[in-house]
């Protein structure tokens, strides 16, 4: 059994079955998240609201990867575990587990957001269907000390084929999907937030980097000249790409700045 008086997140292991504690987390700050704002503030006050017992979302942080929405569930596990907040992590392939999952937590008296990173069904997948009893209930509602959020590259979790929208219609001025478009936006629709990431600006690419490298001491412009460098060469303008320049040219840098 997990002590979750000192213990602050989980990772679910499926072959022995058992919720692994977590002794090392990752250490990003709110602060450091640049770029995203508008979601950091929009799912900020959402995991407030939970965990000051009131009315919240299951949440989609979808879009573009690399953009830091992974990073922002785990900046919310720093900013307040101390209030109670509990993270749950189970990998996709492990979603038939979840009702045994939510069973062991339902009665703390901590609040959990179990969180799935890089969620996406294929056709014919029907790992979402215990998601789905989850995130609304079936014959039992859904415990109100667990909320679910999921990272992912896809707005509807689905492959989106252009074929699915041939029998949609325009009924008096409504649009009447397909059954299956239908499907796939139900899955959706059970996330009562839906968070966009779109690729990072260059100015904001850039503004990264310099929250990496604080005490470079050498020429700003060539350092940014080496970063859009290495954007291109990665074809990535993101957060992610930020960091990998930082531990690909940081050595140098210091070398340089002696």
């Amino acid at each position: 059994m997990i002590d979750w008086n000192s213990t602050y997140a989980a990772i679910w292991r499926q072959r022995q079955a058992y919720l692994r504690p977590v002794r090392q987390t990752d250490p990003i700050r709110l602060d450091q998240l640049l770029g995203v704002d508008s979601q950091k503030q929009q799912l900020v006050a959402n995991t407030e609201r939970f965990l000051a017992g009131k009315p919240a979302n299951n949440a989609l942080l979808w879009g573009a990867r690399g953009t830091g929405k992974s990073s922002l569930v785990k900046a919310l596990l720093n900013n307040y575990k101390d209030k109670g907040l509990r993270v749950i992590e189970v990998d996709k392939e492990d979603l038939l587990y979840l009702p045994e999952i939510v069973d062991d937590i339902r009665e703390h008296g901590y609040r959990f957001i179990i969180y799935c990173d890089d969620l996406s069904f294929e056709s014919g997948d029907s790992l979402y269907k215990p998601l789905k009893s989850v995130l609304e209930g079936s014959i039992e509602l859904p415990p109100d000390n667990v909320l679910f959020y999921a990272t992912s590259n896809r707005r509807h979790l689905l492959p989106e084929h252009m074929r699915d929208n041939l029998e949609t219609q325009l009924v008096n001025g409504e649009v009447h999907y397909s059954d299956a478009v239908e499907e796939k936006i139900s899955l959706a629709d059970r996330f009562g937030l839906r968070l966009a990431f779109y690729p990072q600006q260059t100015s904001t690419y850039l503004e990264i980097v310099d929250s990496h490298f604080t005490d470079f001491m050498g020429d700003r412009e060539t350092l940014h000249k080496a970063a859009l460098d290495f954007a291109h060469q990665n074809a990535s303008k993101s957060g992610r790409t930020a960091r990998q320049f930082f531990n690909a040219y940081s050595e140098t840098a210091a070398i340089d700045n002696c």
